[in-house]
């Protein structure tokens, strides 16, 4: 996975009206703490660490919070709705081609829940056009929220993230867009393709 475009402040100045932290110094500083949090994940080899665990108390769900590797999805019984999801699903020809078009420059930050239902059916859709498109597994970056949506380092308040699955498109460090939930048309794994037609012209 690739920390050096998750260390860039421009990735901190989401394109969500109204927020715009470089002009306040309150959120100057805590931009600073995110990267500094950041360089620290870089430096430690968090990615070698296992996300922390715990059970959802409303559904009994095995939670993950922090960064998630692929691979523990994957294979975890915890989380069979991932390769069943996957392995159904046929990916967008449109999406397909816009990502392929620009697989080496395009960048996915997803957050979810493990626990969440929304998750369940999204995520597995969302990875398995990205990964037929053929982007890099290093240019997809997974993080784990509990139902509060809060993850390691503070990274959900940086990004603003209210709901999941929340997918923000990343070029050259810079937010291009995000989907969150179902998109607004109900169709997310469609919708990122637009979305990477439109941001990477």
């Amino acid at each position: 996975m690739d920390l050096l475009n998750l260390s860039k402040p421009s990735l901190l100045q989401p394109s969500r009206p109204g927020f715009h932290p470089i002009f306040d110094k309150t959120s100057r500083l805590f931009m600073k703490k995110i990267l500094f949090a950041l360089s620290l994940l870089a430096s430690t080899a968090v990615f070698a660490q296992q996300p922390e665990e715990s059970r959802d108390a409303e559904n009994g769900s095995k939670v993950l919070k922090g960064f998630i590797p692929v691979e523990t999805l994957s294979t975890d019984t915890a989380f069979a709705w991932y390769a069943s999801g996957i392995k159904s699903f046929t990916p967008n020809a449109e999406a397909l081609a816009a990502l392929r078009a620009h697989k080496d420059s395009v960048y996915l930050l997803a957050f979810g829940g493990t626990w969440c239902d929304d998750t369940k059916q999204v995520l597995p859709k969302m990875m398995a056009t990205f990964q037929a498109a053929g982007v890099s597994a290093d240019h997809v970056t997974l993080l784990g929220v509990d139902r509060q949506k809060h993850t390691v380092q503070h990274l959900s308040e940086a990004f603003n993230i209210t709901n999941v699955p929340t997918f923000i498109v990343l070029r050259n460090g810079k937010e291009v867009g995000r989907i969150v939930e179902y998109g607004s048309t109900g169709l997310p794994e469609k919708e990122i393709g637009k979305i990477v037609a439109a941001g990477f012209k």
